[in-house]
């Protein structure tokens, strides 16, 4: 067991800047963010924390422009693909709201097998993807406030309709940053879905 520590990474001369902690020989669980959001609003949430006490690994990540990181001329694949060599992980469980959750698909999309799990909480994106949303792994959790005015709440039902075996949740009264006005419902419900992926 590790506490949470701050990790820069040199990503092409961009000093990335991620959050880690936890048992590295245990599942990871890699954070992407929203637009308006960074890697530490998953610790002031206290997920980064129920995670490493449920025994897991984690990995949030600030994208170039957010957070910590400054801005440069790299695709997020390309951040994530980095981050996971130089953390040597071969394999995860990928978290993306909104934003990062289109990133998050996108990179399911693209690398399939370094996903175990797939995390997407109110994703945009999900439209233009719509012709590949079948090949996302059956361990996909969906997330999405009943309310949510940023991304319908019909792209997690198509979601789930495309993905055999993937589990649908619907945060009752929430928002789009669901996961924001729930936390203590948001960490329980990953945490069920982390320990069977």
């Amino acid at each position: 067991m590790s506490d949470l520590k701050t990790q820069i990474i040199d990503i092409s001369g961009c000093q990335v800047h991620t959050l880690q902690g936890g048992d590295t020989g245990q599942p990871t669980l890699f954070f992407l963010h929203g637009k308006a959001f960074q890697a530490e609003t998953w610790q002031e949430l206290g997920t980064l924390q129920a995670v490493i006490d449920a025994g897991f690994s984690v990995i949030a990540v600030d994208l170039p422009g957010f957070g910590k990181t400054p801005e440069a001329d790299l695709t997020p694949e390309t951040i994530i693909t980095e981050v996971m060599q130089v953390a040597e992980l071969t394999k995860m469980i990928l978290v993306g709201p909104s934003m990062g959750g289109k990133i998050a698909l996108e990179f399911s999309l693209a690398h399939p097998d370094c996903i175990t799990g797939l995390v997407l909480i109110g994703a945009v994106g999900v439209e233009e993807n719509k012709d590949q949303l079948h090949e996302l792994p059956e361990s996909t959790l969906i997330v999405w406030g009943e309310n949510d005015q940023i991304s319908d709440p019909a792209n997690g039902k198509l979601l789930h309709d495309r993905i055999d075996g993937s589990t649908l949740v619907i945060f009752q009264g929430a928002k789009h940053p669901c996961y924001l006005e729930q936390a203590e419902l948001w960490n329980k419900t990953l945490l069920d879905f982390a320990v069977t992926a």
